[in-house]
């Protein structure tokens, strides 16, 4: 026995037509509002990255010009001492320079959000301030500082009749870059933590209180773990700002041309590799590795951070 299917009225049909057609329109109207963002992320981003890509695979040689190598650039890379080097150094300068960083910035959100500190909108500014200052200007300035001749380092040496601060020695050299990058910083991270700490309610404090929580309770037991979202950012961020050390050791280098090589981080390596070797195509490949590096690191920061929020 068969069954007639019932007809779909006409009033129907049209009706869905005209959600069809008003769906349609309305994504290409979203379209539309981001297609500005879609086209300079694209022109800014994606096309230099993917070009990128594409000189990293070449070689120009004496004969026979620019010729396709394949990864022949990259397994050099893994075996070039000088990019080895700079990338050791990097990686160095990362795990002692960036928990001092923070540890400090942390310290100093819980003491401006303790409320118990003398002036903390005035302490807060004057550590938010070398942020504002520029990158350059901050490293002429240090490097004014370190100076053994003219600077500070050279006054006090001289004050001492002995050399006790020598920031242009090779065990200090990169103490010395650390402390210029963690004095522009540590205020930048502090404003992360504190607006963290600032977004915690009040409610929390006041059921901690009742219960007896003293300040060193609530701090472990309520501000750390409010905390953990910010110290992830704070760190990928500070990840990402250390493998990209360039400006502090390029610019202090006329100082101490015999201590600052043109290899010293694998930035300054490409930098120089590409305007003054004129090797574009290994410039680009070590920025490449230095970039996929960097982005795994921090990939791997952020999920191991997500699993402490989730437990």
């Amino acid at each position: 026995m068969s069954t007639i299917a019932p007809a779909v009225p006409a009033t129907t049909a049209a009706a869905r037509r005209r959600r069809g057609r008003r769906t349609t329109t309305r994504q290409w109207a979203g379209l539309g509002f981001v297609a500005p963002f879609l086209i300079v992320f694209a022109l800014t981003f994606l096309a230099p990255v993917v070009y990128s890509i594409y000189l990293s695979l070449f070689r120009n040689k004496l004969v026979g010009g620019n010729s396709f190598v394949g990864v022949d650039n990259y397994l050099q890379a893994f075996t070039d001492a000088k990019f080895l080097e700079g990338a050791l150094r990097v990686a160095g300068f990362l795990a002692v320079q960036v928990p001092i960083m923070l540890a400090l910035a942390l310290v100093a959100a819980l003491a401006i959000d303790s409320r118990r500190l003398a002036g903390s909108s005035l302490f807060r500014i004057g550590l938010f301030l070398p942020y504002a200052v520029p990158g350059v200007v901050a490293v002429l300035m240090w490097g004014f500082m370190y100076s053994e001749r003219l600077g500070l380092a050279g006054n006090v040496n001289n004050l001492l009749g002995f050399d006790l601060i020598t920031p242009f020695t090779q065990q200090w050299i990169l103490v010395a870059i650390g402390n210029i990058v963690t004095w522009e910083f540590v205020g930048y991270n502090m404003l992360i933590f504190y607006s963290a700490l600032r977004a915690i309610p009040g409610d929390i404090y006041e059921a901690a209180a009742l219960d007896g929580a003293g300040q060193f309770r609530i701090v472990w037991s309520i501000k750390l773990p409010a905390l953990r979202g910010a110290i992830v950012i704070a760190t990928i961020f500070s990840i990402i700002g250390s493998f990209q050390l360039f400006n502090e050791p390029n610019i202090l280098r006329p100082l101490a041309p015999s201590l600052i090589t043109t290899y010293f981080t694998p930035n300054m390596y490409a930098y120089n590799l590409s305007f003054f070797g004129q090797q574009v195509n290994y410039a680009a490949t070590v920025a490449i590795i230095m970039g996929v590096v960097t982005a795994v690191i921090a990939y791997i920061v952020q999920l191991r951070g997500n699993r402490q929020e989730l437990r």
